[in-house]
């Protein structure tokens, strides 16, 4: 493995638009930058949106951010 890592997108979390929005700003106030795809389908027909499945909003980071941010997204998702 190199030591210069190249920064590439991942998703980190896909769920309703709400849910999305909720990570998004958790991972914002702990200083890791994202940002939500596909959210206008979850907004236009948010009844087509589930978790994981088709029409879901996805929160987007870093791949660089992926250690910091997995604990963090956990936490949320054990806390449901």
């Amino acid at each position: 493995m190199t030591a210069n890592k190249k920064n590439e997108l991942m998703e980190i979390f896909s769920g309703s638009a709400i849910e999305a929005e909720i990570v998004r700003s958790i991972l914002e106030d702990n200083k890791i930058e994202s940002f939500l795809k596909d959210e206008y389908m979850g907004t236009i027909a948010p009844w087509h949106t589930a978790p994981g499945g088709v029409g879901s909003v996805k929160v987007v980071i870093s791949n660089l951010d992926y250690p910091q941010a997995k604990p963090i997204v956990e936490q949320y998702r054990n806390s449901k």
